[in-house]
């Protein structure tokens, strides 16, 4: 691994290619904060898939797009008279240091929940800060993702099942519920219920350290890889798909399953 004093002249080299790319490049020149935030977007996803392929190189290089991303912004924000890289650190650096009172202060804490609590107290607390325990938690995650992240700060301020078996029959009453309105064919409380009853999956899965848009994308992978196997199977028969009975896809299914 670098030293800290090579690492610190990397994020200066950094900063002084941001500076003549910004001067002298007709594309960055024309950047703003509002072209670069699909961008973003996007950039973060890619971190989020090489993440969850466990590819270090890829995170490795998808880690340095975000933080160009970062740098930008920093840039444009330093040209407008509004922040620089600085103040961005030092932003981050109060927050760290003022939310860790047992690592920074005289606080002890039991064990990592703690932690959690004492986290989500500091920020209602802080000037300008959250004004409510869900106000962090932006509007336009994915919906899965965001009732996760929900569950997990009203956790923070003990609002939670006693015993996590708890959440497995709140789930199976959601379930109920949701068939109950399936029998007379009500579509707009099956879309409702169908949602309590995910909400309730995803509150199991917390409960039971299970990340669900982890789970659900490694069944998303599966479900390509086999299908894929099932395609290319057909092909090499001569066969169509749409010509086939469910029986017969399935044959060639279990026969992916097998390989995995």
């Amino acid at each position: 691994m670098h030293t800290r004093e090579s690492q610190m002249q990397a994020f200066g080299r950094l900063l002084d290619v941001m500076d003549e790319l910004r001067a002298k490049c007709p594309w960055d020149k024309e950047q703003t904060n509002e072209s670069l935030r699909p961008l973003t977007i996007e950039e973060t996803y890619e971190l989020s898939e090489a993440l969850l392929e466990k590819d270090s190189a890829e995170i490795s290089k998808e880690l340095g797009d975000i933080l160009l991303h970062i740098v930008f912004y920093a840039k444009i924000g330093s040209e407008n008279n509004e922040f620089d890289i600085q103040d961005v650190c030092d932003k981050l650096i109060q927050k760290l240091v003022y939310r860790h009172p047992h690592i920074f202060g005289e606080v002890e804490v039991a064990d990592a929940r703690e932690v959690e609590q004492n986290w989500e107290k500091l920020k209602l607390k802080e000037k300008d800060g959250n004004k409510s325990v869900l106000a962090g938690v932006p509007e336009a995650l994915p919906s899965m993702i965001k009732a996760f992240r929900m569950q997990d700060k009203a956790r923070g301020v003990g609002f939670d099942w006693d015993h996590r078996e708890q959440v497995l029959d709140k789930v199976q009453e959601e379930f109920n519920e949701l068939m109950a309105e399936i029998d007379v064919m009500d579509t707009d409380k099956m879309e409702s219920e169908f949602g309590d009853l995910l909400f309730s999956l995803i509150n199991a899965a917390r409960l039971y350290q299970i990340n669900p848009d982890n789970a659900l994308e490694r069944t998303n992978h599966k479900f390509r890889t086999r299908f894929n196997y099932l395609e290319a199977k057909t092909i090499q028969q001569g066969r169509s798909l749409r010509k086939m009975s469910l029986e017969e896809m399935d044959v060639i299914w279990n026969e992916a399953k097998m390989l995995e």
